[in-house]
């Protein structure tokens, strides 16, 4: 059985009263080194408390090193600001996007590939991490440390009270909402106020209406949205055919606020969005499952991203306490603990997270039946989000993939990295 998140604390924080104690003992028979500092970026707002005690009890344990950690509100401009200045932090916690994949094959990250710190992790969400971008071939620019996953939240009692099964097919999941709205119940919660909340469920069909090749063949241009995006365009508009009227006129706190007051069976959104719903209190059980796209319930993928990964700078002139460190936030109950305080799904093999907003897509993480978010492959110059809350008013498909597709090939050779570096360039 494995120990609550309050008990490894109390563990972490006894074994760092005893290293305390050695320290103190040692420093009576002389002066004390000064200890080496390394620098800290820390870029997830919601774990600023968590991040620097962790800080704190790796400097009990190693009193040779001291740990500056820097919590910044817009990390990515951030960093990219301390890049100009040729100011690359030691160690750092980042988002596994594009913008991380773009700096991972510029060289600015060190190389994990072989590494202790990598050795237990998920070879699924690694190779997440290696196919964003990686500064030379066979690279690893970064350990993942907690992920996330896209797909359904659902109403456990509402499901039960109205007889209603997990979906396990695409038609399946059409009739469940039919069902829903039979009753008086409205299927899903639309927050398109939000424009990026329309990607959320375009995630998980993407990669199951198209083929395995996409996006090399699209950054190759070998296809376009218009020839492989119709399915995924077509079935993400009949989601939102289910949803509350005018979903464009909710945001996203709204919307998680109605889904918690019950006033939705379920949510099109991932188990990122649990915290927020759990701070309004709902009175049922939060489930989760992998939407399925196809009526081939082997063909259903859980859409999975590296939302935490850590990594270090490549040139970094303490490349023996950044090791260290780097190894001691890869511990599995450190892993662990983030993984229940954050309900993030934990990313070492033979660890789970048993949060009842979790176990339903357990299964697809122990199968590495998994595939990354497709929006990482767009730079920031495409307004995805943008076009497809227009496309979900609208409901011009042909507009949507056209715009799409013009969009995309005015800035795609920006994107030389990751899947973006094919050999046609």
């Amino acid at each position: 059985m494995r120990a609550s998140a309050t008990a490894r604390r109390s563990l972490l924080r006894r074994t760092g009263l005893a290293a305390c104690a050695l320290l103190l003992t040692g420093c009576s028979a002389g002066e004390a080194q000064q200890p080496t500092t390394i620098t800290f970026f820390q870029f997830k707002g919601e774990a600023v408390a968590y991040f620097e005690e962790l800080a704190r009890q790796f400097e009990v344990q190693n009193p040779d090193v001291r740990v500056v950690v820097d919590n910044v509100p817009d990390p990515e401009t951030a960093l990219r600001t301390r890049l100009v200045k040729e100011d690359v932090p030691d160690v750092l916690t980042l988002n596994a996007n594009g913008t991380f994949g773009e700096l991972a094959s510029a060289g600015v990250f060190a190389d994990f590939a072989g590494s202790a710190a990598l050795e237990d992790v998920n070879p699924a969400y690694a190779e997440i991490v290696q196919e964003l971008g990686a500064g030379s071939e066979g690279a690893v620019n970064g350990v993942p440390f907690a992920a996330n996953a896209g797909g359904v939240l659902y109403n456990e009692e509402l499901f039960a009270e109205h007889g209603v099964a997990v979906p396990q097919t695409w038609d399946e999941l059409i009739a469940a909402a039919r069902t829903f709205e039979d009753r008086g119940v409205t299927p899903f919660y639309g927050t398109l106020a939000d424009a990026w909340t329309g990607q959320a469920p375009l995630a998980p069909i993407v990669p199951q209406t198209t083929p395995e090749d996409f996006w090399e063949q699209r950054f190759a241009g070998e296809t376009t949205f218009q020839e492989a995006w119709p399915e995924a365009a077509g079935k993400l508009a009949e989601l939102f055919e289910h949803t509350q009227p005018d979903p464009v006129a909710t945001g996203y706190e709204d919307g998680t606020a109605a889904f918690a007051r019950g006033e939705s069976a379920m949510l099109l959104l991932g188990n990122y969005a649990v915290p927020q719903i759990r701070s309004f209190e709902p009175g049922f059980t939060i489930g989760s499952f992998a939407l399925p796209a196809t009526n081939d319930p082997a063909q259903t993928v859980l859409v999975s991203g590296v939302d935490v990964v850590i990594t270090a700078g490549a040139d970094t002139e303490h490349p023996e306490e950044v090791r260290r460190f780097v190894e001691f936030l890869m511990q599995p109950e450190v892993v662990q603990d983030y993984a229940e305080e954050q309900t993030a799904v934990p990313t070492l093999e033979g660890l789970s997270n048993d949060d009842p907003a979790l176990t339903g897509i357990q299964p697809y993480i122990d199968q590495e039946r998994i595939v990354g978010f497709f929006d990482h492959q767009f730079i920031p110059a495409v307004p995805l989000g943008p076009l497809l809350q227009q496309y979900l008013i609208d409901g011009d498909r042909e507009a949507f993939l056209t715009s799409l597709d013009e969009s995309w090939d005015e800035v795609a050779t920006r994107r030389s990295w990751g899947l973006g570096a094919v050999e046609s360039r």
